[in-house]
């Protein structure tokens, strides 16, 4: 039976803060879903590294799962009561030990603790968007993220890539900086587990969905400045727009704009927090789904999408028709005229475009978890027959 450790640092960090889990930690609560049951829990805290024990990893993993609150007080115990035993030579055993979301692998000691350890770490990879993009990331992280890759790829025993996209991001920038590229894995990422729609659409008039941290790389600035000429030409006539999403780094303009222009008032909704059964339904009922940005590793949004049977606009990027072919409706995400067009079109009652991508999507695959861990596992075992 597999005896792996789960490093479960960033989810219980954001966790404890009541912060909305992102896409990163939904793959990451997924990992903890599949192998949680043959899997210990690993907290780095207080300069170590802490191994809750079986019972009470359980109990993390089913607190990180649920919809509940963290029990922050019983949490705290259980690390300080591991303490003790995670000091010595508690890592020494070969083990596989999963990293599913970048978490603390820009820390030096990260790196010296792996060094001096029996752990084989499998690595997700999730982009390489603050190294290729630096210009749409916080000040500093692309510095931090290359000390990630680097670690990554000089420390890990298996990569596991969310497409071959990103994999050949971080294969051609371990080339040109002559670093190793351990075993690798592509394995797409299934769409979030939605609840059914309501059948009664939440808006009454045709509207479009953005889905997404509101930050510099998802370019709502142009779906904005769209939507205001949108509305000084229709007036009342005009969709609406959607935008579904917490605030996040560099985004002062769209704020402003989302804040201050009356003229998107009544138009223009932002949510900043939605259940998922409100997703489903936003999601179910649009025009389309809008997805105008500059880089992504993934894209979870567009399968989100497309698994629902939704319509989707979106830049023309390669990962995305490595995912979805030619279904979508692709534009550079700096041809506004052209999105403007797209938009009129398929904001129509009987769009022959809009139809035609709803017959197109018979053909679309959705990506499901049992193929994505049986990718991975399938690695694990050849790097356990391996070595």
């Amino acid at each position: 039976m597999l005896n792996a450790l789960i490093d479960v640092t960033r989810l219980l960090h954001r966790r404890l803060q009541g912060r909305l889990p992102t896409g990163v930690d939904r793959v990451s609560l997924e990992y903890v879903r599949h192998f949680g049951a043959c899997a210990t829990a690993l907290v780095r805290y207080a300069g170590l590294w802490i191994e809750l024990n079986h019972r009470d990893s359980a109990r993390v993993f089913a607190m990180l799962l649920s919809s509940d609150a963290a029990d922050a007080v019983w949490l705290r115990w259980a690390v300080v009561k591991a303490m003790p035993a995670s000091i010595g030579e508690r890592y020494l055993s070969p083990r596989f030990l999963f990293n599913t979301g970048h978490s603390g692998l820009e820390q030096a000691d990260y790196a010296y603790r792996l060094q001096r350890s029996g752990l084989k770490p499998l690595f997700f990879v999730h982009d390489l968007i603050p190294l290729l993009y630096p210009e749409y990331c916080r000040p500093g992280e692309s510095g931090r993220h290359k000390v990630r890759m680097d670690t990554l790829l000089n420390l890990g025993y298996g990569i596991i890539a969310n497409s071959a996209a990103t994999l050949d991001e971080l294969a051609a920038y371990a080339h040109s900086h002559a670093l190793p590229l351990p075993p690798a894995v592509v394995s797409l990422l299934a769409p979030a587990r939605l609840p059914a729609p309501s059948p009664e659409p939440p808006l009454s008039r045709p509207y479009f969905v953005m889905l997404g941290t509101i930050e510099p790389r998802k370019n709502h600035w142009l779906m904005l400045q769209l939507w205001r000429q949108l509305i000084e030409t229709l007036g009342a006539k005009a969709p609406r727009l959607v935008i579904i999403g917490q605030r996040g780094w560099e985004c002062e303009n769209v704020v402003d704009l989302l804040e201050r222009c009356e003229t998107l008032a009544d138009v223009v909704f932002e949510y900043p927090s939605c259940s998922d059964a409100e997703l489903a339904s936003w999601l179910h009922h649009a025009q389309a789904l809008l997805f105008p940005t500059f880089a992504e590793g993934f894209g979870m949004p567009l399968v989100e999408a497309l698994g629902l049977g939704v319509p989707v606009i979106a830049s023309d990027l390669p990962v995305f028709r490595e995912i979805a072919g030619t279904i979508p409706e692709y534009a550079d995400p700096l041809d506004g005229k052209r999105w403007k067009q797209l938009i009129l079109d398929y904001s129509m009652p009987d769009s022959p475009a809009r139809q035609h991508q709803c017959q197109r999507m018979s053909g679309f695959a959705v990506p499901t978890w049992d193929t994505h861990f049986a990718q991975v596992e399938a690695l694990m075992a050849s790097l356990s027959a391996a070595k």
